[in-house]
């Protein structure tokens, strides 16, 4: 069995319950949360959203709301005033040339501000049930070089694009999705950043770094 495949099944034992940690209502919210969530944790935007689109719903809310004002609503977040800006920017071109609705297809979504290949594969595969790709963030990144699934050089200097080419190779199609959760409940929960978990990680058997960091 490749390591790859060893990998998934170990993690789907360990976390049966693995799937998107962000809270949303619609597509749309969908797209906003994970646009939110760049270098900010699940948590904290699962606590500014449910004033957000209480007060903002619609795409259209979005559109017409005053930048400040946006601004102050996702404060919490980090860097708001960028993450305003594509999220205003994302539902212009929505209501502009998608009919007001969040597209289906990774060129499209790559059109819309602050969408780069990670926040569209989470939202096509959230939002939409696609797998066209898989989500690379930190955490993925961190383990796929850990467990021997990336390339040393790539993972050193973040490459997200190239791992995700890599992991998908790797791994059946019918899991991308599903993958890139188990590797980010992994990493959250054991194999952390600065001292993983080694001793009582589920993968250690099979993992080239277990015990080395």
């Amino acid at each position: 069995m490749e390591q790859a495949e060893k990998v998934l099944k170990l993690l789907k034992k360990e976390y049966p319950e693995a799937k998107i940690a962000l809270n949303f209502g619609d597509k749309w919210q969908l797209l906003v949360a994970v646009i939110l969530s760049a270098q900010c944790t699940d948590v904290r935007v699962n606590k500014v959203t449910p004033v957000l689109f209480k007060k903002l719903p619609k795409v259209e809310d979005f559109v017409q709301v005053k930048p400040k004002i946006l601004e102050q609503l996702i404060y919490s977040t980090g860097f708001y005033r960028a993450k305003a800006k594509n999220i205003k920017g994302a539902a212009e071109k929505i209501l502009k040339e998608f009919g007001g609705k969040v597209p289906d297809k990774m060129e499209d979504l790559l059109k819309l501000s602050g969408v780069a290949r990670k926040t569209a594969n989470v939202v096509l595969n959230a939002g939409f049930g696609k797998t066209e790709g898989m989500a690379v963030d930190t955490h993925v990144i961190r383990l796929a070089g850990r467990l021997g699934l990336a390339d040393g050089k790539l993972v050193k200097v973040k490459n997200a694009v190239k791992i995700e080419r890599e992991l998908m190779k790797k791994v059946p199609r019918s899991d991308w999705g599903k993958f890139s959760h188990l590797m980010i409940f992994h990493g959250r929960k054991v194999c952390v950043a600065r001292r993983p978990r080694c001793k009582g990680c589920k993968l250690n058997k099979i993992c080239p770094s277990a015990f080395k960091v």
